[in-house]
This record gives structure tokens, C-alpha cells and sequence, in this order.
């Protein structure tokens, strides 16, 4: 009849129509419509896509409305509140604590990412979340003429990607012999105590070496005596060995306590300790009156490699702070 209201919708009901208003009203507008590239990935507000290398990857409509939410200002923080208000206006999601954590959750499953090593996605605790990847945005009006060559079919994509990962392949084994150091990206996903735990426990292990021949100096000496330059090799020891306690100890204290920007100087004053590592992966053969040169050439192996593995622990997120 004219002029009667229908009843108001019950509680859960208003939930679900006010979210899904907010999002039919957020990805339908046209005008709004923006692409979103950052890395291998794409992100298309239009049609509620996320694209890896022209493949889509699944992600549900609200993770992807938060993505684009972070996506829009890169480099700067999103508070939580932020996002509520967004994703839940007037209140209609009462536990968006769990809600947030969750969407979170599905991003970086998507986007291959981790809070302990962010590349994408960075939580700042107690604060927000903000994009740390560069982002370039698109108009979806300026390649709308090139559509079909941005999303091809299903057959072309596959031989697309079958094609880049044999270029790719390639590239890898002609650029193998020229870059030993590795990346973020081929770097393994590990527990971060267990990460800062190993990158810990070779630092003192470095500091052992140390302390242990400046505390047997006469041993050594007699050791150095039948080698040419004798002098001047104990000489080295001596001074590296002064050197280097302080410089674990930094290397120590700023891991063990998230000093800011701890990852950045360690890879800084990595070139400089690699020649020292190097130098001391000789260091179990000051042990000659104890152990044969069997046992002290086995001990070295591992030291020669030991520098790289420092500097992957660290890219790992080794000097980072834990976060959720």
C-alpha cells in the first residue's frame, strides 16, 4: 500500500546489504575504475581482478578492496580505523579487529608476501598497514582500446608465461657465473626466531674466534714462527682480531635490539667484513697443536661460506622487529 514504510532490515541483514552496497558501489563506478601495477602484479578495480603476469590469482572481494585501499597510497600509512570505516561503514562489522587481520591475511597469501619479510604489505604494530612496494596507476579509461591485449585468453597466457619462464631460464644460465650474491626474491620463507637465532649465534661464534687467539697469543706465535713473514702475519691477527670484537658486538646489539635501519648498515658493512670472514675461515688452523689438518680444513669449508649466508639471513629479516 501507499504511504506504509516497510520494516527496517534486522541486524545481520543490514550487515550483509550495507557491505555488499559499499562494494557494488566501489568497484561498478566506471569512472573510478583504475588499474594498479606494481611488480609482476596488476590490479583492475573495474572487474575485482588480480593479475600475476596476465594469470588472475584468487582473491575475495573484500582483501581486494583493502589492497586497493593500500594500493592507492603507497608508501604511507592506512590505519585500521581507516579501514573500517571503509570496509564497515556505520558500524555494521562489530569484530573488525578479526576482520582486518584476516583480509590482511588473504593479501599477502595472494601476493606471495610475509610480515616478517615484507615486499609488499608492511605492518606497522598497533597503527595500520602500508604498501612499501612502487606502485604505477592507471586510468582504466586510457587502455580501454587495449583490452584484449592486456587480458588475451586463457591458451595465449599460458604460451605467454611458458614463454617468459624459458626466456627467464636462460637469462639464469648465462648471468649464473656473474651473480653469486642472492636476491630477496630467491631467498627461502623461514620463522623469523629461527632467522635472527642462526644470524645471533654466528656472530658469536666470530666473537669466540676472536677473544679464543687473543687469549693464546703465545701459542700462536710459536705456531706463525716456520712461516715466511712471520712477524707481520701475527700482526694482523692481532689488530683484526681488536677490530672485529667491537664490530660483532655493534652487529650484535643492533639485531638484538631492532636498531632502526640495522638491515641497511649490516649490508653497508658487509663488503668490509667479507674480506675479514674470509681471512678468519683460516682461523681452525690456529688450533694445529690440538686438531690434525684434516679436521681444520673440514672446519674451514664451512667458514669460507659463511659471510653469504650472514648476508641472506639478513635479507631474510634477521635485523628486522617481528610483526603480525
Amino acid at each position: 500500500m501507499r504511504g506504509v514504510n516497510p520494516p527496517p532490515p534486522s541486524g545481520a541483514t543490514h550487515r550483509i546489504i550495507c557491505v555488499i552496497g559499499y562494494t557494488g558501489m566501489s568497484m561498478t563506478d566506471a569512472q573510478q575504475a583504475r588499474r594498479y601495477r606494481f611488480g609482476v602484479y596488476e590490479a583492475h578495480t573495474g572487474t575485482g581482478e588480480l593479475r600475476r603476469q596476465g594469470l588472475r590469482v584468487k582473491l575475495s572481494a573484500q582483501p581486494f578492496q583493502m589492497l586497493c585501499m593500500l594500493l592507492e597510497r603507497p608508501g604511507e600509512l592506512l590505519t585500521r580505523e581507516e579501514i573500517c570505516r571503509e570496509l564497515w561503514p556505520d558500524g555494521t562489522f562489530v569484530d573488525y579487529e578479526h576482520g582486518v587481520n584476516s583480509a590482511i591475511n588473504r593479501i599477502r597469501e595472494a601476493l606471495g608476501d610475509t610480515a616478517g619479510n615484507p615486499r609488499f604489505v608492511e605492518t606497522l604494530a598497533r597503527r595500520g598497514y602500508r604498501f612499501v612496494a612502487p606502485v604505477e596507476r592507471l586510468d582504466a579509461g586510457e587502455d580501454a582500446g587495449r583490452r584484449t591485449a592486456e587480458f588475451p585468453s586463457v591458451a595465449a597466457m599460458r604460451q605467454a608465461t611458458i614463454g617468459r619462464q624459458q626466456t627467464a631460464e636462460k637469462e639464469t644460465e648465462t648471468e649464473a657465473g656473474f651473480r653469486i650474491l642472492a636476491t630477496p626474491e630467491e631467498l627461502p620463507k623461514a620463522s623469523h626466531r629461527v632467522v635472527k637465532t642462526l644470524f645471533v649465534l654466528l656472530q658469536i661464534m666470530y666473537l669466540g674466534f676472536y677473544v679464543g687467539a687473543l687469549a693464546n697469543l703465545s701459542e700462536i706465535e710459536e705456531l706463525f714462527s716456520p712461516l715466511p713473514r712471520a712477524s707481520e702475519a701475527f700482526v694482523v691477527l692481532i689488530l683484526t682480531a681488536s677490530i672485529l670484537i667491537p664490530a660483532r658486538l655493534f652487529v650484535i646489539s643492533a639485531t638484538l635490539f631492532h636498531a632502526p635501519g640495522a638491515r641497511g648498515k649490516f649490508l653497508k658493512l658487509w663488503s668490509f667484513l667479507l674480506l675479514f670472514d674470509e681471512l678468519w675461515a683460516l682461523s681452525p688452523f690456529l688450533l694445529l697443536h690440538h686438531i690434525n689438518v684434516g679436521l681444520a680444513l673440514a672446519c674451514m669449508t664451512p667458514l669460507v661460506y659463511s659471510p653469504f649466508a650472514q648476508r641472506s639471513l639478513v635479507l631474510m629479516g634477521a635485523c628486522e622487529k617481528a610483526t603480525s
